[in-house]
């Protein structure tokens, strides 16, 4: 197949809407509603899902209808829905039906009793709209079991449309060894004065995401914004004004008294702070990455205040991924310019390591996860078709248009044009205090960052890995801003101390420095998991710690990123007000 074949074929597995019978969302009287059975997994592992039929359930009388996933957010989410089998009509009552018998050998109770000692719950759609349901419940002493057998199913209607559907689970059966137990359902309609476009509000949860906390948080980090861009603007300002005036009164000196005088500070770097960095290939890679992924989360973030798009199953991801990938010009302009700029010659090798070091970083990750995915028969076993089309986006469309944005860089910003000569041979740096060492300033760095939006994180976390929908976008592009401000502030006044102790070791130090955010933050997911959770397992357990790897990575790459252009902006401006010789 050619690769603009490829890359069609990819985009329409991106983009492409189902057909199955709930796409358009409207009904004829007595036409189908289609009951799909979807996962069944323990309450306290929400990732650890298997599909419904995996337990010994029993389906309806009627022809099975397959389900092919709709996007490639769908597939990656371990969605496997399955028809129920189960008759129902629109705007068509059923009285309660037996639709099954199950006959309770040993294997069979046995499988029912684990599910119910671990707490699982299953879940089901309805014209996308989710029903969730437990299996069953042990009694107080927890020597006996019981089986929900009976779906009591109330739909809403307005109009033509589905509303809304609520489950009732019935039917309290004791589950005895080799004894048929009966599964029925009912369903009942009823009139109802939600919108279609407001069918989804009833799984928000306003009390929780709009809590005072949440608001004082958001209050509290812009006004320590404001406090330390007060604080840093009058620091250096006062400051780099007394430097200028120290500087120039030198100028005005002869040089035996300029010999004699005590000259130290950031001026005295002057022929070292635009040499290239150590391992420039890989540094310009993460720059460039860094951009490209606050590109992504700043349309994301836009594209999901404007669209809910936690109505459509997988919508977020496939958004990301399509989003990602169209960002690449953007990793190749900034990661492309800044290896030519610091006389880079290998920038084909360049621009293949950031076009692949987030995709490499993630696939890895998500590889790992599906040799255990598999072993336990998840849901969450990535398809292959679904890997095949990964790669395929990655071939075929990031590297391409990372190869257009590395030549568009190194064409229009690719040559050096520092304000200052670099000298032929390295400045020895002098030694400065324990507090001054890069090494130290990189650890505090991340600091005032991480403080700015660790309870957006508490939200976050809580969306993702418990039950809760985030749909507060306004919220996340506030913090996205103050995360900004604060890592880029933080990162000028870090980086002038530096250059302060006459240490021009800049470029690494600025990036580290705002990068260590992601340690306290993969540090605070610790936090989180002991004592904001109850997840146990293999499964469970790698799925968090290796994802929010992956997620405090990128968010530590990001803030790099931030960092290090603010402080290049800085560096360069304070560079160019200053005379030199």
């Amino acid at each position: 197949m050619a690769p603009a074949g490829l890359v069609w074929c990819v985009a329409a597995l991106l983009v492409a809407r189902g057909r199955a019978d709930e796409h358009e969302h409207t009904y004829q009287d007595k036409e189908e509603v289609v009951l799909w059975m979807n996962t069944v997994g323990p309450y306290h592992n929400r990732q650890e899902t298997y599909k419904y039929f995996s337990l010994p359930f029993c389906g309806g009388s009627k022809k099975s209808i397959d389900h092919y996933h709709e996007t490639l957010g769908e597939a990656l989410q371990g969605v496997e829905l399955e028809f129920s089998g189960l008759d129902i009509k629109f705007k068509d009552d059923v009285m309660q039906t037996t639709y099954c018998e199950r006959e309770l050998d040993k294997p069979t109770r046995d499988a029912f009793v684990y599910a119910i000692k671990n707490h699982y719950w299953y879940q089901m759609y309805i014209d996308d709209l989710p029903i969730w349901g437990i299996v069953g419940e042990a009694d107080e002493n927890g020597e006996d079991y019981y089986l929900w057998t009976y779906k009591k199913l109330e739909i809403g209607y307005n109009g033509n449309r589905i509303v809304d559907v609520n489950l009732t689970s019935e039917g309290k059966v004791k589950l005895v060894p080799n004894t048929k137990i009966q599964m029925s359902y009912s369903v009942k309609w009823k009139k109802s004065d939600v919108k279609f476009e407001d069918r989804f509000d009833k799984y928000l949860d306003p009390s929780f995401f709009q809590h005072r906390i949440h608001w004082f948080s958001i209050f509290n980090s812009f006004m320590m914004v404001i406090f330390l861009v007060g604080l840093v603007s009058m620091i250096l300002m006062r400051t780099l004004r007394k430097d200028y005036a120290r500087y120039s009164k030198e100028e005005e000196m002869d040089d035996m008294d300029r010999d004699l005088g005590d000259e130290y500070g950031w001026k005295q770097v002057h022929g070292d702070v635009f040499r290239p960095s150590s391992h420039p290939l890989i540094f310009s890679s993460l720059i460039g990455s860094g951009c490209q992924i606050f590109a992504v989360s700043f349309i994301v973030i836009i594209v999901a205040m404007l669209e809910d798009l936690y109505t459509e199953r997988g919508s977020m991801l496939s958004t990301a991924i399509f989003v990602y990938a169209a960002t690449s010009p953007v990793n190749g302009y900034f990661g492309g310019s800044l290896y030519a700029r610091q006389g880079g010659r290998r920038w084909i090798k360049q621009m293949f390591t950031g076009a692949f070091l987030i995709p490499a970083m993630v696939c890895g990750t998500a590889f790992f996860i599906n040799f255990i995915a598999i072993y336990y028969h998840a849901s969450r076993a990535i398809p292959f078709g679904t890997m095949v089309a990964v790669c395929c986006i990655c071939f075929f469309v990031i590297l391409p248009l990372n190869l257009v944005g590395t030549i568009l860089g190194r064409n229009l910003s690719g040559q050096p044009n520092f304000p200052c000569r670099v000298n032929a041979v390295p400045r020895p740096i002098p030694e400065k205090k324990w507090f001054m060492e890069p090494a130290v300033i990189v650890c505090l760095g991340g600091i005032l960052p991480f403080g700015s939006i660790f309870i957006e994180m508490y939200f976050i976390f809580t969306s993702f890995w418990a039950y809760k929908i985030y749909y507060v976008y306004g919220f996340m592009m506030l913090v996205l801003v103050i995360l900004c401000i604060v890592t880029v502030c933080v990162t000028i006044v870090c980086t002038y101390f530096l250059l302060n102790a006459e240490d021009y070791r800049w470029q690494w130090t600025s990036f580290l420095s705002a990068a260590s955010t992601a340690i306290y933050v993969y540090m605070y997911s610790f936090y989180y998991y002991f004592f904001k959770t109850k997840m146990y397992g293999l499964f469970q357990t790698s799925f968090y710690f290796g994802y929010m790897a992956v997620f405090s990575t990128a968010l530590g790459i990001m803030c790099g990123a931030i960092g290090y252009m603010g402080t290049s902006a800085f560096v360069r401006k304070i560079y160019t007000n200053v005379k030199i010789d």
